[in-house]
């Protein structure tokens, strides 16, 4: 993988983790740190979830490739928040 390719992914995880945090109700129990390795985590599922249903291939904005990133996300920051709220 290429720097820029390096670059974009965490771009769009800090991006996608944001949108998941504003996403959960309430206050969330999890740094930054974390909510950018959901973000990442969820972009790349969420993106092959898009690809395998065939709707990353689709003239302009992913919005179906973006929802599910952001949904993903947003389960992903929903989940760790409640395990560490635990502790």
């Amino acid at each position: 993988m290429e720097i820029s390719g390096v670059i974009s992914a965490l771009v769009i995880g800090t991006v996608v983790g944001a949108l998941g945090r504003l996403v959960v109700p309430g206050r969330q129990h999890i740094g930054l740190l974390w909510t950018v390795v959901v973000g990442i985590a969820a972009a790349l599922v969420g993106t092959a979830i898009a690809r395998v249903a065939g709707l990353s291939d689709t003239s302009g904005a992913d919005w179906t490739e973006w929802l599910a990133q952001v949904l993903l996300a947003a389960l992903g920051v929903a989940a760790l928040s409640r395990v560490n709220g635990l502790r």
